[in-house]
């Protein structure tokens, strides 16, 4: 009995030294799901995880230049490859994890009504400001700037444009009322800080390229398994649920 108190109280003592922190990069439209998935994992497996949140492309200049993450979770799963062809990421650790949405969202307070005018709204005139994610460095900003072209609205509107560093402030500005709509993730849009906000038409997905979400462990990362049991349970029933929940269509044959 006392040598099992022992081991119980040696076990109790070592856990928190044997769990890891993992420090993950993660695109902005994955704010609210990824937060809700890394508090699932923690409680799961006892490690840590440290999030980061911004634009892919940013991400990728940072993991480029030696930025200490342990995984990426991006945006577009062509800056994962990239990044595993240049030898800055495992290449067998590389998957698809997620495909995105884009919608065109107002404000509640709008009386546009995206469902019915879908891209009409626009170029509706009491819409002065139009937010989207900058398409230099952001996978939905290039997303929303295809649907443009695809509509012929890009000359329409072009001189409407408030670009956000990433999709989560291209969220706010149009949520704050700073712009009178967005093109933004449809992730952010039915999240707890948006739902309840606003009203969103959800883009036909032949009006924009497939966003195709890639996932890599950093080649530099010295809490590989850690980092792979992350991507193994954001894969798994469980955690595909939470993403679906959040809008993300899961990858064919998962």
């Amino acid at each position: 009995m006392k040598k099992t108190l022992l081991l119980i109280l040696c076990l109790s003592l070592l856990s928190p030294l044997l769990a890891q922190e993992i420090k993950v990069a993660a695109a902005a439209d994955l704010n609210y799901a990824m937060k809700d998935l890394a508090s699932r994992y923690e409680q799961k497996t006892g490690n840590k995880v440290a999030l980061s949140f911004g634009a892919s492309g940013n991400f990728y200049s940072q993991i480029s230049n030696g930025a200490p993450y342990d995984v990426f979770f991006s945006a577009d799963l062509d800056y994962v490859k990239k990044l595993a062809a240049a030898g800055k990421i495992d290449n067998a650790s590389v998957r698809t994890y997620a495909v995105g949405h884009l919608v065109l969202w107002v404000p509640n307070s709008s009386k546009l009504d995206p469902q019915k005018l879908k891209m009409d709204v626009l170029i509706d005139p009491s819409v002065k400001k139009i937010a989207i994610a900058n398409p230099e460095h952001a996978p939905y900003g290039r997303a929303a700037m295809a649907a443009l072209e695809f509509y012929m609205f890009k000359g329409l509107v072009s001189d409407k444009l408030v670009l956000g560093e990433n999709v989560s402030q291209a969220a706010q500005f149009v949520q704050s009322g700073n712009a009178q709509a967005g093109l933004i993730p449809l992730s952010l849009a039915v999240s707890p800080a948006m739902k309840n906000d606003g009203k969103y038409w959800e883009l036909p997905q032949d009006s924009y390229p497939e966003i195709q979400q890639g996932v890599g462990i950093l080649s530099t990362s010295k809490n590989k398994q850690a980092a792979q049991a992350l991507i193994d349970y954001i894969s798994s029933p469980e955690g595909t649920a939470v993403l679906q929940q959040y809008g993300f269509q899961v990858p064919q044959g998962k």
